[in-house]
This record gives structure tokens, C-alpha cells and sequence, in this order.
């Protein structure tokens, strides 16, 4: 029996098993960029926690310039701090989570930073939706989240998080420092005491305007009638 049916066979199958990988190979390839994130303690309610991105780049004209990040639901922008960055880059926080960005990084080359968190919620994962941002102004989103079953084509990093530690509870939130505005005080009501006190205060002053206006008529009253005295006296010593 000839064996160069057998080989044919053979060298057919393996081209088929090559060209079905070459496939397989150019779909996944531009999926294979993404956003990775890694923890120092994945574990639910860990404090203090590393959070480390690697978000690959796939552009082969320009550098990521800026990353925003979503924080997911149990950390808030406030508790986020800038650990590590590319050289220049600055965190700055948003309404549901921060930017981090600067100089555009060289074309290929990946960005990495770590946050520092003051406390990881109590879940089971926690979703991180990142939009990266080239120099040249391309924009790429992984900010699809895995459900149904399929594999999103842009997924979102999702960090996996273990049981929390025996003990551990959630921190609460610190009181805030701004001081409360202290309403201006209202005027003592008057007291009966001192109602009194007015109303004794007032008769005396009457009082004294009495006596002031006693003295004054009486004074009047004098003074008058020494003056007809006086008219009298002259025109009598004017008559003698």
C-alpha cells in the first residue's frame, strides 16, 4: 500500500490546523490590548490597599497621554491616592472616579500606575472602567462589563476580591470638619424682675420731675409777689 495518500492526508490536516490558528490569532489580536489591575491585598474590606494598572498599548502612530478611571460603587474619589506614575503624570480626582495623566508616552509603551485606597468595599469583584486616551487624540474604551455568558470585546479590568479577614468591618466616614454655621442670639426676653425695675425707675423719674417742677412755681410764686412788694414799697416811699 502506497503511502503517499497518508502523507497528502497528513500535510493537508496540518495546513488546516495552521490557517485555523493564523485565525484564531487575527481575531484575538487587537483584543489582546487591554487593562489589567492587581491588588497588594484582594481581599474584601482591606485597608490601605495597592491597586496597580497595566494598561497595554496598541497604537502604533502614538503614546497613551491620559487614563480616566471609574471607581466602582464603594469607593469614592476622596479616598484615592496617587502611589506610582510615568514620570510627570498627575492624579486628579472627578465626580465618580480620577484622571491620571501627562506627556504622552512613547509609541508602545505600556502605562502603568498605582493608586493607594483607603478601603476596599465589602464585594465579591470590583469593576475599574477605563477610557486611555492617545497623544493623537484615539480613544479606546474598556469599559464593557461580562454578562450573558459572552466575552466582551472591550472588558473592563475587574479585580477579584477574597472574603474579608475575620473581624474586619467597613470604616466609617469621618465627620466633616467645616465648622456649622452658629445662629446670631436672639435678644434675652425681658424678665419681670426687670419689668419692674422700669416701672419703678419710670415713677421716680416722675417724681423728680414733680419736685423740680414744685420747686420752680413756688420759686415763681416768690419771686412775684416780692416784686409787687417791691412796687408797693416805691410808690409809697414816692408819695410821702
Amino acid at each position: 500500500m502506497s503511502t503517499f495518500p497518508l502523507r497528502a492526508a497528513t500535510r493537508r490536516t496540518a495546513f488546516a490546523a495552521t490557517a485555523a490558528l493564523a485565525t484564531v490569532l487575527a481575531v484575538a489580536g487587537p483584543a489582546a490590548a487591554h487593562v489589567e489591575v492587581n491588588a497588594s491585598d484582594p481581599r474584601a474590606l482591606a485597608k490601605n490597599v495597592t491597586l496597580t494598572f497595566t494598561s497595554e498599548a496598541e497604537s502604533d502612530t502614538a503614546g497613551i497621554a491620559k487614563l480616566q478611571i471609574v471607581l466602582p460603587e464603594g469607593i469614592t474619589p476622596d479616598a484615592v491616592s496617587l502611589k506610582e506614575a510615568p514620570a510627570g503624570w498627575k492624579l486628579t480626582p472627578s465626580k465618580d472616579g480620577y484622571t491620571v495623566g501627562g506627556k504622552a508616552l512613547a509609541t508602545g509603551t505600556d502605562a502603568v500606575h498605582s493608586i493607594t485606597v483607603t478601603q476596599l468595599p465589602d464585594a465579591k469583584s470590583l469593576a475599574f472602567k477605563t477610557i486611555e486616551t492617545y497623544g493623537d487624540g484615539k480613544i479606546d474604551r474598556w469599559i464593557e462589563l461580562p454578562g450573558g455568558g459572552a466575552e466582551p470585546e472591550n472588558p473592563a479590568p475587574v479585580l477579584a476580591l477574597k472574603p474579608a479577614a475575620p473581624g474586619a468591618t467597613a470604616s466609617t466616614a469621618a465627620p466633616s470638619t467645616s465648622p456649622t454655621p452658629t445662629p446670631p442670639k436672639a435678644a434675652p426676653a425681658p424678665s419681670a424682675k426687670t419689668d419692674e425695675k422700669d416701672e419703678k425707675a419710670e415713677k421716680d423719674d416722675d417724681a423728680g420731675n414733680g419736685v423740680v417742677i414744685g420747686v420752680v412755681a413756688a420759686a415763681v410764686v416768690v419771686a412775684a409777689g416780692f416784686t409787687v412788694w417791691w412796687f408797693r414799697r416805691r410808690s409809697g416811699t414816692g408819695s410821702a
